[in-house]
């Protein structure tokens, strides 16, 4: 009972909207993915959308983002088989930049996932066997070409770490990189300083991270012309690493922009080191449970998530906060956000998929109607059961905590308050047989509580 998709936070028993809230699919149209023309330049808007956490010289990087386009980089390490929300908001402003004319580097770190980032963790991180991390970085790269066009003037361009670290020897690394880096700088950087003072320490591996990184960029600005690293703001140790490595062998200046960390407003991070991570995969996080947790967001986080992680422009998004001011039960806000963001990572139609379950949950819509795999997806955000064929709709009231009894659950059938897929039950002792899409059922106590039944074979 109670069975969760692992890996993806999802919205629990009595998260759902009413059912007068929910959206019809075809009044939804998506916005166009495009910077904001009200803004001078691409930083200006990158600032307004609350993107710049920290970065190095604002006025040069506004003048270097408002020229000529320049190439620029991010990289993912392969230490799971999927993206997450926290790499989605590096996706956004590759494509952001992108967008204003610039030429993206995307790299997946096929060496880098092989060491491990000692940042936004206490402990050393379990290092993963080499063929599962080759496998990754297919992965990985596999979902941020989704995202970027390569075709154009300014086609973006995906690249790997271990192309250039993999033939390098322990001396070359130590003569031609090692030498330039301090150890007391490498010391006082924050995911550093955070271990060493903690009990299980840092190994010289992870320690080693930040040099390994550092690389990265110099070896992207002699190869590309590369001049910017965008990370999160938890990375800037390691980013800074790449500027001052630049500086010190080229004798030149790059740049760097750390965004925010995501966090709810009361501070709860998400990701992986948090224990709940939003997948980008859909066999990971379904685009159901995708949604709704977009379409379950606060009040006071809902305009901050409409900056960061839609393409509406500012004209817009101040039209959705004024509702959450004036009309925050219509959730009109959440709404928009969680269309948005899932129709740009999962495409229009499973969006549309999406809603379509909510409504047919709450009646306004045919459950026989969904495809399987969308009618189980959501049906795993309820309190649920997989049971053999034969159970009677009182046991199941009882098995899935809608009634603490069978005598409870006879009261509730005999006052009329039960239905099984959308049908009102009159009789407890009716057999759940699973006729929906897939052998499920949906069990419904009064207008908004429900429970999935899987039918076992």
């Amino acid at each position: 009972m109670g069975l969760r998709n692992p890996g993806c936070l999802t919205a629990g028993r009595g998260a759902f909207p009413p059912a007068g809230s929910l959206e019809r699919v075809s009044s939804i149209t998506t916005a166009p993915i495009a910077n904001d023309p009200s803004f001078e330049n691409v930083w200006q808007e990158l600032v307004y959308r609350g993107l710049v956490h920290v970065s190095t010289d604002a006025v040069a990087l506004e003048a270097l983002l408002a020229g000529d386009p320049i190439t620029y980089y991010c990289g993912f390490d392969p230490t799971a088989p999927s993206l997450h929300l926290g790499n989605l908001v590096q996706i956004l402003v590759l494509r952001r930049l992108q967008l204003a004319g610039h030429k993206p580097l995307g790299l997946v770190g096929g060496s880098t996932g092989l060491i491990g980032d000692p940042g936004g963790r206490d402990s050393e991180r379990a290092l993963n066997p080499v063929e599962t991390v080759e496998e990754w970085v297919g992965y990985l790269r596999a979902q941020i070409e989704r995202f970027l066009s390569f075709e154009g003037d300014n086609a973006a361009r995906m690249v790997n770490n271990l192309d250039w670290t993999a033939p390098m020897s322990a001396i070359d690394f130590l003569r031609g990189i090692g030498k330039h880096f301090r150890v007391g700088t490498m010391l006082k950087k924050d995911s550093v300083s955070a271990r060493l003072n903690s009990d299980a320490g840092i190994s010289y591996t992870e320690f080693s991270y930040q040099i390994l990184q550092g690389m990265d960029f110099l070896e992207l600005y002699r190869r590309y012309d590369c001049v910017l690293q965008t990370g999160g703001s938890d990375q800037w140790g390691n980013l800074t690493s790449g500027t001052d490595l630049i500086h010190r062998v080229e004798g030149t200046s790059v740049h760097a922009i750390g965004t925010p960390l995501i966090t709810n407003s009361d501070g709860t991070k998400f990701g992986k080191s948090a224990g709940n991570a939003i997948w980008l995969d859909p066999a990971m996080c379904s685009p159901y449970a995708f949604y709704q947790f977009w379409l379950n967001s606060d009040d006071a986080d809902v305009a901050t998530r409409l900056k960061v992680f839609t393409f509406l422009t500012r004209t817009e998004i101040e039209a959705l906060e004024q509702k959450i001011a004036d009309e925050p039960f219509r959730r009109e806000a959440q709404r928009r956000l969680a269309w948005e963001v899932t129709a740009f990572v999962h495409g229009a139609d499973a969006a549309s998929a999406a809603i379509a379950a909510s409504q047919a949950l709450f009646g306004q819509g045919e459950l026989a109607s969904l495809d399987a795999d969308t009618l189980a997806a959501a049906l795993r955000e309820l309190p649920n059961i997989t049971v053999p064929s034969g159970i009677t709709v009182a046991q199941a009231l009882v098995d899935t905590g809608l009634c603490a009894s069978l005598g409870e659950a006879r009261r509730a059938v005999a006052q009329g308050g039960v239905s099984l897929d959308n049908e009102k039950v009159a009789d407890e002792a009716s057999i759940i047989t699973g006729t929906l899409p897939g052998g499920v059922s949906v069990l419904r106590r009064g207008k908004k509580t429900l429970a999935g039944i899987f039918i076992e074979g």
